[in-house]
């Protein structure tokens, strides 16, 4: 099952998200992050999704090929009036500006066939290398 805790990223990005959300708070745009840490079964469903299940393509990322099995990602939606605006283009446009100041990369802003406007990752290092540090994930302590 996928986290949504902080605590789970890795201590670096964390620090990251935890700026990410403060800085929101304060221009007055509350931010729901429901998925930081997700494992490679949960992403590989994800994948189906839209190809072998029901529903839209939502990632190109098998289990093991997205950042979140690794700790420097989340997803995260602005609430307004307590109820997610996920199709508000100029609020996630903010949110996005946001995740870059506080060093994420933002995913709104990918060219290709999938943007993903709810998506920040950490962009230092490659799949690849985080795969050979971690073949089953990171796993928070």
């Amino acid at each position: 099952m996928a986290s949504r805790s902080l605590s789970d990223l890795q201590p670096a990005f964390g620090a990251k998200a935890r700026s990410f959300q403060a800085k929101c708070e304060l221009v007055g745009i509350d931010v729901l992050i429901y998925c930081t840490l997700r494992g490679f079964d949960e992403q590989d469903e994800l994948y189906a999704q839209g190809r072998k299940t029901k529903g839209k393509i939502v990632t190109n990322a098998r289990g093991g090929e997205s950042f979140h099995q690794y700790g420097i990602a989340l997803d995260c939606v602005p609430l307004v009036g307590g109820k997610p605006a996920w199709g508000d283009t100029s609020l996630y446009a903010k949110i996005g500006a946001i995740g870059e100041e506080c060093g994420m990369v933002w995913a709104g802003r990918w060219t290709g066939n999938l943007k993903e406007t709810a998506h920040f990752q950490d962009s230092n290092e490659s799949i690849a290398s985080l795969k050979a540090k971690w073949p089953h994930g990171w796993q928070p302590k």
